[in-house]
């Protein structure tokens, strides 16, 4: 692979795209919905009026522009891929390398409260000791990276590309990885592609199911408790899987074009995935929501961040049988998390050396639970190095 000159990067999006945006959320033409039917068909109408008019009146982008660019942002050509990546410095005697990799529909807005907490664990309750330098890059496609306008970016192209960001953009020739959703899948094949090179793993999310060769009807009641939920989820909720892996350049336009739509699409899953009881501004704030959601508006990176699927859904990463993980793994299960199976089953994919279960949470962890998921992380690698 090959990588250009890195160069540092500011957010700054131009005033007539925020002026656009505003004008387009005027204009909003919504739909009707079945009377009293709440979020059962989807998005709720009320909700998502209350939300386009505070998007339109009350949100601050500049105010949140400004908190972002708190942190050191750079950009650097990787193989073709022009990549935004926040790179920043752990305060300690001796910062461990992290390579923080975020999903679907989420971005580096996930992780604005949980890089403080890695970065400088003793200004946050915990050891400096413990300090990390954060490399928190936008997949590419995604955010602030550019769009690879190229078919054939898949999670192994994605897993090389941050491979050679750590080692020959950065230097890091030892270094942790961590990831919930795709980040979950691009860390776990980093950690199977370049075990000299990664520390340890740690995931929120694991996406697996059972072991090849297992029965499908299994006999423990964990295994069944777990079949049981994968069926529903494959049931109910995987309908933007579907269009989003067979045919997601018919679902761009729309999403594009319409701030509301994106809006939309984008809550609902917040919402589904969260430990938010059926109230998702229980869990995120209407300001949390919509700096991640005008993120993908302003870089007009739905339809790139949605490729994904169909590309893994046309290539997908799996290990072969008999192959794991190697490097030492943490994982931490939310219990709002989709896909939650037991550690028999992931311990045939991982070298799993902790595993916890969280009290709370869901999907979106590291915005969702920051600190709960911050000491899971410190807690992991400093058994790593102790061991």
């Amino acid at each position: 692979m090959a990588h250009g000159a890195v160069e540092k990067f500011t957010i700054a999006v131009p005033e007539e795209v925020l002026a656009d945006l505003r004008e387009r959320l005027a204009r909003t033409r919504l739909p009707g919905e079945v009377r009293d039917s709440g979020w059962t068909y989807g998005t709720n109408l009320a909700y998502l009026k209350d939300l386009i008019d505070y998007w339109r009146t009350r949100y601050d982008w500049r105010e949140h522009e400004r908190q972002l660019n708190a942190f050191a942002h750079y950009k650097v050509p990787v193989n073709g891929c022009n990549i935004h990546f926040i790179h920043q410095p752990g305060v300690g005697p001796n910062p461990t390398p992290l390579l923080l990799l975020h999903g679907w529909p989420g971005s580096i807005a996930e992780f604005q409260e949980i890089i403080p907490m890695l970065t400088d664990p003793a200004l946050h309750g915990g050891d400096a000791r413990d300090a990390f330098t954060v490399v928190a890059p936008s997949l590419p496609g995604y955010g602030f990276s550019d769009d690879p306008q190229m078919p054939g970016v898949k999670v192994q192209t994605m897993a090389e590309i941050f491979h050679e960001l750590m080692t020959q953009v950065l230097g890091y020739q030892r270094f942790g990885v961590q990831g919930g959703d795709w980040g979950s899948i691009i860390a776990s094949g980093i950690g199977h592609a370049y075990p000299h090179n990664v520390i340890a793993v740690h995931l929120n999310m694991v996406a697996l199911g059972p072991p090849q060769g297992r029965k499908a009807l299994a006999d423990d009641e964990e295994s069944k408790r777990f079949l049981e939920a994968m069926r529903k989820f494959n049931a109910e909720e995987t309908g933007y899987q579907q269009i989003q892996g067979t045919k997601p350049q018919t679902l761009a336009y729309g999403l594009n074009d319409s701030p509301a739509g994106l809006a939309a699409w984008i809550v609902e899953k917040f919402r589904t995935w969260s430990d938010c009881g059926g109230d998702v501004e229980h869990r995120f704030s209407k300001d949390q929501l919509l700096t991640n959601i005008t993120i993908y508006w302003v870089t007009q990176s739905i339809n790139s961040s949605t490729r994904l699927y169909y590309e893994s859904r046309h290539s997908p990463y799996r290990l072969s049988p008999g192959q794991r993980v190697e490097p030492p793994t943490g994982i931490a299960l939310f219990p709002a998390e989709l896909i939650k199976p037991p550690r028999a089953y992931a311990e045939k994919a991982y070298n799993i050396k902790r595993w916890t279960m969280m009290p709370r949470g869901g999907h979106f962890a590291a915005m969702e639970e920051s600190a709960l998921l911050a000491s899971d992380i410190r807690a992991f690698f400093r058994e790593v190095a102790s061991s």
